[in-house]
């Protein structure tokens, strides 16, 4: 693991254990030899460099994960802190202890294992608190070498600055040195990594620097009314990932339940289908153009998606009908059509059963009502009718008239479109109809007459359809009983 102001990046499998252990030794000896150089320089307010390095570590193992393998923390604040303020040795101290926590015996059991499947976790540990303690250390010296301005409070700010910038620097080339030994991409590394470390730098030093101002000038209580809160900030900032992975979860798993839904629907379609040649491909066909003239209307994307799902179901109470009815090659007496009309209160039923359909159901129920009060099953008005349906019954009633039938052949476009045009404000509504006209006028004869792949005429849609019904068949199965049980309870 890789800190970069307190970020870390989760690297490749140790490799040429030997090379890291030398360079461990290495590490170690100039950690060593700085921290003897570093006690020539005292080690005051041992209370202070206590609570420093417990905050450290808190905050270490309080990391924050950030996506792609970088975490981050805020531990390198008091590390900068120490340097600025403290000395030398005492950011040493606190820089080396913000990863006592990491220190493999400490970690429970699954965190030891999987940092032992990617290392000596132990070699690994040495490598990073020596890294740490070597930067803390030149942070430290290079406040020494600030010269003494008048002001305190204007020499603590530039102490604070030359702190962070030699702590950020050094840390960004060991990281990048230990990647390059341990054959990853360094140039990648801090390619990557530099702009990172440059904006942490240029957020968190005017923060220590006021708080190493007020440490000095006001009271050295002032660390807790800063890094209390800090921390807190830190653990709201996990929370804030854990909801917004949550967050993320729910949405792939709502993209999954629509395409359900969808296939759902898309089989029980293909059922319907199969019992009438001259109607199949028409609850397809119904579907787009609602979509279409909802899209057209400017409805809202869920709207859209309504209306798809609708235009594909709006005849599923066909499959309650009496065998033969729904294949009559003639024209239907008037008992007949009464038994047809209740289609749309069967389709109700059968959808109603389903959780995340009851919307559906209600536009299915509606989509043979008229504007002038006039259609069935409830005799609604106007606005009274669900838009999606006002938008179903245009789409439907098109599709039927432009399709070739046992009893008339197809009209052309132009004749279905003027009846549409006839019926406004009796059977169709106005808008409606106005933004299915604009749609048809600027298609060509294979959207105008429903034809294509969009619409699963063409071999490739005939085996779109296909593989959706065998993709759910087995959902529509488990469903029969109760579609059963809706039409024995149909009137």
């Amino acid at each position: 693991m890789q800190d970069i102001a307190g970020i870390s990046v989760i690297s490749c499998r140790i490799g040429g254990l030997d090379r890291m252990r030398v360079y461990q030794g290495v590490l170690l000896g100039l950690a060593g030899g700085l921290a003897v150089l570093a006690w020539g320089y005292g080690f005051k307010d041992p209370v202070a460099i206590a609570g420093l390095a417990v905050i450290a570590a808190v905050a270490e193992r309080g990391r924050v994960s950030l996506g792609n393998g970088i975490e981050a923390s805020i531990s390198v604040l008091p590390t900068v802190f120490a340097a600025a303020t403290l000395g030398p040795l005492p950011a040493v101290v606190v820089a080396s202890a913000s990863f006592a926590g990491d220190f493999p015996h400490f970690l429970p059991a699954l965190r030891h294992e999987q940092a032992r499947a990617r290392g000596n976790p132990y070699l690994k540990w040495g490598i990073y608190t020596c890294n740490r303690a070597i930067y803390a250390a030149a942070a430290g010296f290079a406040v020494l070498a600030v010269p003494s301005i008048r002001q305190e409070s204007a020499r603590l700010v530039v102490a604070t600055v030359v702190a962070a910038v030699v702590a950020e620097t050094l840390d960004v080339f060991l990281t990048g040195l230990t990647m390059r030994l341990r054959g990853g991409d360094a140039r990648e590394f801090m390619r990557m990594f530099a702009p990172i470390g440059l904006a942490a730098t240029s957020i968190y030093t005017p923060i220590v620097a006021v708080l190493s101002v007020a440490y000095v000038e006001v009271s050295p209580w002032t660390l807790a009314l800063f890094f209390l809160p800090a921390l807190a900030a830190q653990r709201l900032f996990a929370l804030y990932q854990d909801q917004r992975r949550l967050t993320d979860d729910l949405v792939d798993a709502n993209t999954a339940l629509e395409r359900a839904n969808l296939g759902f629907a898309s089989a029980l379609v293909a059922t319907l289908d199969a019992r009438d040649r001259y109607t199949a491909g028409h609850s397809a066909a119904v579907a787009i153009y609602a979509r279409d003239i909802a899209a057209r209307m400017g409805l809202s994307p869920e709207q859209l998606q309504l209306a798809h799902v609708a235009g594909l179901v709006h005849d599923i109470g066909k499959i309650g009908l009496h065998a033969g009815l729904v294949e009559k090659p003639g024209a239907l007496t008037l008992e007949e059509r009464r038994e047809m009309q209740r289609h749309s209160e069967i389709g109700e039923r059968i959808l109603a059963n389903v959780a995340t359909y009851a919307e559906i159901a209600a536009i299915v129920r509606h989509h043979h009502e008229r504007i002038d009060g006039g259609g069935y099953p409830d005799g609604l008005s106007a606005a009274e009718i669900p838009l999606v349906s006002r938008i179903i019954a245009v789409a439907d009633a098109y599709n039927a008239m432009t399709s070739d039938r046992p009893y008339r052949d197809a009209m052309p476009s132009q004749v279905a479109r003027l009846r549409l045009a006839q019926a406004v404000e009796t059977q169709f509504d106005t808008t409606v109809v106005a933004a299915f006209e604009a749609i048809l006028a600027m298609s060509d004869e294979n959207y105008r007459t429903a034809k294509g792949d969009e619409f699963g005429s063409g071999a490739r849609g005939r085996q779109l359809i296909l593989c959706s019904y065998r993709a759910v068949a087995a959902s529509v199965r488990e469903r029969a009983p109760v579609f059963r049980g809706c039409v024995e309870r149909a009137p």
